[in-house]
């Protein structure tokens, strides 16, 4: 998650925008950048690495201006050198940007602007916003040229501009990823997050989607993409530097159900080609001779990412055509294992730093396995350990119950499982190619998903008085199940279990009565009949139902369900393989909503830890 800082005012505008990035190195980045003007020209400093690198180049050749942005990269499209490094400048280098997100249709662009003459330097889709910003200035200034081009972008994207040509002005720009604006006397400054600018103000606009700030001195004004101003009052933020770090949402846990599309999308981008339908996993170090000669999976993990295991497990024994274990890692050390050379051992670990799952990597690699791990942390013990790394772009989960490190490790293993599956031939090239195209558009149908979040918070008024939960699922979604209970044992105390929906007969229907509310997960994923088979046989002993299906299927509950008892929670309609990451959204938000309607610690629930790093 790229950061984001600019500052125009009285103030040395170098200092500013460093402190800014230092503020937000939390969120990872592999670059960084600052552009000042300066006498009417743009001066740039970047450098790939650490900020300590850029500080380092700026200390032995310093710039100074008037104004000025500064930027940490994530890299998404291109390699994270100093050359792709943000801010990017048009051809005259008139016009420099800082950007956070994707230009989805940055290739089309980018092509019909080097046939009217324009030249670009790096492999990003960010400078297509300088050159098209360049082709569409006028005599009307920035915010005008801004306006014009932003009708032929689409994607979701926070950018931020100055201009040579625009004294003391900085344009910023959302549709999608956060943009803040900080208010100050005879100052302003603007910045992805709360963080970079509360030591300057606490006077803040959090910008809406399709909604522009025009940055000055005496002060910000605010347009929509139309250009139609609107006025905006200010939040005082009285939180400390931890509060801050919500962004206006109340808890944690909810800015991070919030954050999904960009933590799915950072995942995917730069990965997978739509055009060849290939998946580009560099990090992983396994080359395809090696990933043809393994013969057996072995995932381990522990909580919410043995889960996410259970999900890769359908994933690479499709795809890849290998058996795949699920292991417990806080199991795996103490029976006997059967390992060789051939055997893939995957951990999969937020932080990287579990203590269970690390013993579980250093006893598979002991016996001889290729290791493999999917973590969220750069630099972490697992990602040092293992032979290689698939890392997810999730940015830091703060909330102790993980949302979207879940979700990213989901896409990771999708993207696990496209690489095993082309490898070892076993994957079409149409069925690849579908597969890449349903994780890119994955973002906006979570987008639509999270629209759910009124409907599940009416619902918890409701929910919040039982003692037990039963949720069911099957084949892929099953392990949604599972994740479900576990999110909603975690954060509200209530008792929560999860099960193969075939198996309710084989005990659990025995709990079934008026009292019980019975979450299933019936998708259009070949066994949707069966699971409405057991949700009749739920209602038939009384149990109250919240389904969760796609869209396409929605009415077929209309005969099976009672509207007085009964909900409905729809999910859009996507490739199968990935619909257990939609199932998953509303699965958060029901455990949210109850937990805070029975008045919990949503983001440090009692007695659990962020990272167990201990055995």
């Amino acid at each position: 998650m790229c950061g984001i800082v600019g500052y125009v005012g009285p103030q040395p505008v170098v200092p500013v925008l460093m402190e800014g990035l230092r503020r937000l190195e939390y969120r990872g980045y592999d670059s960084a950048g600052v552009a000042v003007v300066s006498n009417g020209a743009i001066v740039t400093r970047r450098s790939a690495g650490k900020l300590s690198r850029l500080a380092d180049l700026v200390q032995r050749d310093p710039i100074d201006g008037q104004f000025g942005v500064g930027h940490t990269r994530w890299a998404t499209h291109g390699r994270p050198t100093e050359e792709n490094a943000h801010p990017h400048r048009d051809c005259r280098n008139r016009i420099v940007v800082v950007h956070n997100g994707i230009i989805e249709n940055y290739l089309e662009l980018k092509h019909q602007l080097i046939r009217e003459g324009h030249t670009f330097v790096t492999e990003t889709d960010t400078e297509v916003v300088a050159h098209l910003v360049e082709r569409e200035t006028r005599d009307d200034g920035l915010e005008a040229a801004v306006r014009r081009a932003l009708v032929f972008l689409r994607g979701l994207f926070a950018i931020v501009l100055i201009s040579a040509g625009d004294p003391d002005t900085i344009v910023a720009v959302r549709n999608g990823p956060p943009v803040v604006v900080g208010l100050g006397n005879g100052e302003s400054f603007v910045a992805s997050d709360v963080p970079a600018i509360l030591s300057h103000t606490r006077d803040i606009v959090f910008l809406d989607d399709r909604e522009i700030a025009i940055a000055t001195p005496a002060g910000v004004r605010f347009t929509n993409f139309e250009g139609e101003a609107h006025e905006r009052t200010p939040q005082h933020i009285s939180w400390d530097p931890v509060m801050a770090e919500k962004a206006g949402y109340r808890h944690f846990m909810l800015k991070e159900i919030y954050e999904q599309p960009w933590a799915v999308r950072e995942t995917v981008m730069g990965r997978t080609s739509l055009e060849t339908g290939r998946v580009f996993l560099e990090e992983m170090k396994l080359d395809t001779a090696a990933l043809r000669d393994v013969d057996r999976v072995l995932i381990l993990a522990c909580g919410t990412s043995w889960h996410a295991g259970l999900v890769g497990k359908f994933l690479i024994e499709e795809l890849a055509g290998l058996p795949v274990e699920v292991d417990y890692s806080s199991e795996f050390r103490y029976r006997h294992q059967i390992v060789t050379p051939r055997t893939l051992a995957v951990v999969i670990t937020q932080s990287g730093e579990t203590a269970d799952t690390l013993g579980a990597l250093r006893e598979a690699k002991r016996l001889g396995a290729r290791s493999l791990a999917i973590c969220n942390v750069v630099g972490s013990m697992a990602t040092r350990e293992a032979d290689g790394t698939i890392y997810t772009h999730a940015g830091p989960e703060i909330g102790v119950a993980s949302t979207k490190a879940f979700t990213s490790q989901l896409v990771a293993l999708h993207l696990l499982a496209l690489a095993l599956g082309q490898a070892r031939g076993s994957l079409a090239e149409d069925q690849a190619r579908a597969l890449i195209q349903a994780l890119d558009q994955l973002p906006l149908r979570i987008e639509e998903t999270l629209t759910t979040d009124p409907i599940v918070e009416k619902l918890s008024a409701s929910l919040q008085q039982p003692r037990d939960f039963l949720y069911l699922g099957r084949g892929i979604n099953y392990p949604i199940a599972l994740e479900g209970a576990l999110k909603l044992k975690e954060i509200s105390y209530i008792h929560a279990e999860g099960y193969p929906a075939g198996e309710m007969k084989h005990g659990p229907i025995a709990l079934v009565d008026e009292d019980l509310p019975v979450v299933a997960l019936a998708a259009d994923d070949g066994v949707f009949e069966k699971v409405v088979g057991n949700i009749q046989e739920a209602k038939a002993r009384g149990g109250r139902v919240i389904a969760v299906t796609t869209a396409s299927k929605a009415a077929a509950f209309d005969d099976v369900l009672d509207p007085r008892r009964d909900v409905v929670l729809t999910v859009p309609d996507a490739h199968r393989l990935v619909v257990p990451v939609l199932l998953t959204i509303p699965m958060q938000l029901l455990a949210y909503h109850v937990a805070v309607r029975r008045g919990c610690d949503v983001d440090q629930p009692r007695n659990l830890a962020k990272s167990v790093t201990v055995e």
